[in-house]
Order: C-alpha cells, then sequence, then structure tokens
C-alpha cells in the first residue's frame, strides 16, 4: 500500500506551511496545465506533506481564475492521498463567529463556467457526491483544530458564489433563510468534486472571517475587517496542520470508499474511449483505466 501524504491546499492568508523537515518547492505541470503555484513538500512529524497555496503565493488568482484541475491532479501526481482543503467564509449563523472554524461535510454549488470534472466526451464517468467529505479526514482536522485552540463547529454546509464581489442582501438572506446553507465562499466548487474524482479522502476546514451581510448588527463585508480576522484564522490554521499527521493514525484504505470512487463510475465502454482523452486521464484514473 502506498505511503500516506497529507495535502493541504491554502485559501486565503494562509500561503505556506511552516515546520517542514526537508522543505522544497516543487514545480508540477499536469495534463490540464499549471497548478496555481509551485507545491511545497516536505516531512512534518515524519508524515509526508505537500502544500500548494490555491490563489498562489501573494494572492495573484482571483476564484474564478484558479486552475481547479490542475491543482487536484498536480496533488495526486505526488502521492497525495488526503486532502485537507483551508478556506475563508463567511458565515450565516450566529454561533459560528469571525474567528471559528467550520468542519464542513455538504456543498451548494453556484459557481459560473468552471470546468467541473477530469472526464468528458471519449471518457465519461459519472462519480457520487451525495457525501463528498471524508468523515476520517473529518475527524482528525476537528481534533487538529481544537488543539490548536480553535472554536471548531462539525458540520455545515458550505455555499459556492461564482465571486469576486461578495453577496447583495437579497442573495445572503436567501442562502441563510431558504435555502439553508452555514457559510458561504467561492473556492471549494469545483475543487471538492474533482477531489471525488481523483479518489482522494477530502476534508474541507472554512475559517469565518465575517457574517457575509445578513448580519444586522455588522454591516456590509468589508475587505480590511476580512484581512485582519484572516491573518489571525491562519495563524490557527498553522497550529492545526501541525497538529494533523499525528491524529490520522497508519495509512489504511477509507471506510468510506474515498479511494475508490472510480470503481463503476465510468461508463464509456473500453472500445468507445478516446485514446487521447485516456492518456490525459491516466494520472488521474489509471488505477481503473488501465
Amino acid at each position: 500500500m502506498a505511503e500516506r501524504m497529507i495535502g493541504v491546499i491554502g485559501g486565503s492568508g494562509l500561503y505556506e506551511v511552516e515546520g517542514l523537515a526537508q522543505p522544497h518547492w516543487r514545480t508540477v505541470e499536469t495534463p490540464w496545465g499549471a497548478p496555481s503555484d509551485s507545491v511545497l513538500t516536505g516531512r512534518l512529524d515524519g508524515v509526508a506533506m505537500a502544500f500548494l497555496p490555491r490563489h498562489g503565493r501573494g494572492h495573484p488568482l482571483d476564484p474564478a481564475s484558479v486552475p481547479y484541475r490542475a491543482n487536484v491532479a498536480a496533488m495526486k501526481m505526488l502521492g497525495v492521498t488526503d486532502l485537507v482543503s483551508v478556506s475563508a467564509v463567511g458565515s450565516f449563523r450566529e454561533a459560528m463567529k469571525p474567528g471559528d472554524f467550520v468542519i464542513v461535510d455538504q456543498f451548494i454549488d453556484r459557481t459560473k463556467g468552471r470546468a467541473q470534472s477530469f472526464f468528458g466526451p471519449g471518457c465519461v464517468a459519472h462519480v457520487s457526491l451525495a457525501h463528498p467529505t471524508c468523515r476520517r479526514l473529518m475527524d482528525a482536522a476537528e481534533a487538529a483544530a481544537a488543539a490548536a485552540g480553535a472554536t471548531v463547529h462539525r458540520g455545515g454546509t458550505y455555499l459556492a458564489m461564482e465571486g469576486p464581489q461578495f453577496s447583495t442582501l437579497a442573495e445572503s438572506r436567501l442562502y441563510r433563510d431558504v435555502w439553508g446553507a452555514d457559510v458561504i465562499g467561492m473556492t471549494n466548487m469545483p475543487e471538492a468534486r474533482l477531489v471525488r474524482e481523483a479518489e482522494l479522502c477530502y476534508a474541507s476546514v472554512a475559517m469565518v472571517t465575517d457574517y457575509d451581510s445578513w448580519h444586522p448588527d455588522h454591516g456590509e463585508v468589508e475587505v480590511t475587517e476580512i484581512l485582519k480576522t484572516a491573518a489571525a484564522n491562519a495563524e490557527t490554521a498553522r497550529r492545526m496542520l501541525a497538529a494533523l499527521p499525528g491524529l490520522l493514525g497508519p495509512h489504511a484504505p477509507c471506510p468510506e470508499g474515498c479511494d475508490r470512487a472510480l470503481e463503476h463510475a465510468i461508463i464509456t465502454a473500453r472500445d468507445a474511449r478516446d485514446s487521447e482523452m485516456v492518456g490525459r486521464l491516466r494520472p488521474i484514473a489509471g488505477r481503473v483505466l488501465d
């Protein structure tokens, strides 16, 4: 069985991981182009780790410009088995305060025009996304966040909006009061879809920076306040990541089948598959294609 490797995709405010042994920024080229940045690899408490800043160091990429397929593919190609997404979000719940962490377990996708799948004409696949996150990895992320001193909320629905603008008041009320979303961000979709297709375990750690625009006592979202809270959250996230390797235990097959998500997903007959598409997919789906 392959060695466990923890992958981390860091959002706003989290652009590197400290404390890695033998740190090295690696350039990775995927069939879907280059990821957002080089990938920082090394070992943390003896466990292999790969870190990728989602928006690139210095934050040059907006949410729509993030190369989601290349990011997930790069992690898969480096040998990542467990992928933790860390991102800044707004909160729709009074109890989920700025500075709190939410271990997300569901998503509503309101993004537009982003490539949603590695698959397509020439090789079609349909994976299950009913439960898009991995309970085992969520357990570890929750425990690590608590060990880092965060107030942690287990479970929550993340509404992925297109951005880059924040919500109107009417949208914020719709998402909160009618659709029942708990937090709002701009980057976890299509990321979660692609991670499932890549057969990786996935946990989403949402760091609350604000109350979006629904809260009567907090007014509209202010970027300066978000950045201030995001910086504090990033410090807590670094402590969380430092605690994570010791909480995962020995590497083993995922009890929920995340690492076997493509087992029965590809529906294009072998003799009808496009050879160029199959070649492109091999880094992601070679286990089932071959």
